[in-house]
């Protein structure tokens, strides 16, 4: 016997009345727009990547500044330190990478964005495979 599950297309037709859009029409309208969520992820996805991509060569940037001694007054050399100090800052404060004179911080948040690109951004394509979308 099949079975019966109470659902508001169920409901009208036991009320008598005819629903005005089956649930089955409801979600082939539905299935056919779900490409737009899929491309919405995929799009989220390459902005995503390209952002972490460019703010790990802000990083490695700022490491290899860290190398000289830059005048501190340059405006890129302003704009690099304002760009990786709130991260790296944060990042020294919860956990000491000071070892030796050689400081880890640019190297922990590095592989944190390589973590990212390689988790995240695959993630996000494979949803939007699955929503229609790439």
């Amino acid at each position: 016997m099949p079975e019966f599950r109470l659902m508001p297309a169920n409901i009208a037709i036991l009320g008598g009345m005819r629903p005005k859009h089956s649930a089955s029409n409801f979600w082939k309208v539905n299935r056919n727009t779900m490409f737009i969520v899929g491309y919405l992820f995929e799009a989220l996805g390459y902005v995503i990547a390209m952002v972490l991509n460019i703010y790990m060569w802000i990083i490695i940037a700022r490491a290899v500044l860290s190398w000289v001694n830059p005048d501190p007054h340059n405006p890129i050399v302003r704009f690099l330190y304002s760009a990786t100090e709130p991260v790296l800052g944060a990042l020294r404060r919860r956990v000491p990478l000071f070892f030796g004179g050689i400081d880890f911080a640019p190297m922990v948040v590095i592989l944190a964005i390589v973590f990212l690109e390689r988790f995240l951004v695959p993630t996000l394509f494979a949803l939007a495979r699955q929503f229609g979308g790439g």
